[in-house]
């Protein structure tokens, strides 16, 4: 019985700072990249077998042509990302595009199996391989690119073939900034 007590405080203590994915890291100020290349950093699909396999390398192992990464510091973020999901899914953009949970903090990297785990959970098996994982160093210097001010709000960055942030936002979806987003995807074929 006091095993199992311990595990269920355990666990609800562990989910509820996980699931914050960094809530206690420090807010690194918001900014804007635009013109600056994307930092190559390695991600790991939702679909990989086993942990260091099948990683991908951003932007890297997508030279060559634009790529749309959604990039989320905290859980709450989700529903902005959902709305682009759908925009640009909608839009018919016809752009590569990558879901990135950029969980910061040493916690997040601990217990990386635990919320890759979760994510699995919530989200179709077809849609894996789109949605990749970075933790801890990897996630901090996608956060020292865009900051982490307002954290629900999903990061949206546009890169060209050669990993060069060519559009930015921010300040959650909108129609007319999928509009933007249209026109500067257009500028880069």
């Amino acid at each position: 019985m006091r095993k199992l007590l311990f595990t269920v405080l355990f666990v609800g203590f562990l989910s509820a700072a996980l699931f914050s994915f960094g809530g206690c890291s420090s807010p690194v100020p918001n900014r804007n990249p635009i013109g600056e290349v994307f930092p190559t950093i390695e991600a790991t699909p939702l679909d990989a077998e086993g942990e260091g396999s099948g990683e991908v390398r951003i932007p890297g192992d997508f030279a060559g042509a634009p790529l749309l990464l959604l990039v989320g510091y905290v859980q709450d973020a989700q529903f902005d990302i959902d709305r682009w999901l759908f925009g640009v899914l909608d839009a018919e953009l016809g752009v590569a595009l990558r879901e990135v949970p950029a969980a910061r903090g040493m916690a997040a990297s601990l217990a990386s199996g635990f919320i890759d785990s979760g994510m699995r959970k919530g989200i179709p098996q077809t849609e894996w391989g789109a949605v990749v994982t970075t933790y801890g160093k990897t996630a901090d210097t996608i956060a020292k690119v865009t900051g982490t001010e307002r954290p629900r709000n999903a990061r949206v960055l546009l890169l060209d073939g050669e990993g060069v942030i060519r559009w930015f936002h921010d300040a959650g979806f909108s129609a007319a900034t999928l509009i933007a987003l249209r026109s500067a995807l257009a500028e880069l074929r």
